[in-house]
């Protein structure tokens, strides 16, 4: 998992339509929380979706773009996406899963998490769980938010 105050590296991630989505396109533009969903019929992880969806206006004042990745395929991905009505764009991997390229491999369960991503590609929070439960830090991210606004 990246840590915070790291530089994310390049990371070339698919959306649920086939475009190429780089983190590095996000630079000097947009601020981007990522969630890392264990699957998408995790109900625990269907839950926090909806609370970053309850959020979505908040998290736009704030200059954030929610990214939710998924480790199944890009079909797979995009029937979920219309059945939940999910606004936010939902990514897979390219030759591997999005949680494979952030460091959240599987550990008896694939694990997931969140990363917020500064406009300068800085890592702001992070954090991950190999238990959805314990996977979506809300209040971790709510401070995390705050603090873009103090640094940028």
């Amino acid at each position: 998992m990246l840590e915070i105050g790291s530089t994310v590296p390049e990371v070339v991630l698919e959306d649920t339509s086939g475009q190429v989505v780089r983190l590095s396109d996000h630079r000097g533009k947009d601020n981007v929380l990522i969630y890392f969903m264990r699957s998408t019929t995790c109900p625990v992880c269907n839950s926090h979706v909806k609370d970053l969806v309850g959020r979505a206006e908040e998290l736009a004042a704030a200059e954030v773009r929610v990214l939710v990745a998924v480790p199944e395929g890009r079909a797979e991905a995009k029937a979920w996406r219309a059945k939940r009505g999910v606004p936010f764009r939902v990514v897979t991997g390219r030759g591997g899963t999005p949680h494979e390229a952030f460091g959240l491999g599987k550990k008896l369960l694939q694990q997931s998490g969140s990363v917020l991503i500064d406009r300068d590609g800085v890592v702001r929070h992070a954090h991950a769980a190999t238990m959805p439960t314990g996977a979506y830090d809300r209040k971790g991210i709510a401070r995390a938010v705050e603090g873009l606004a103090r640094v940028g």
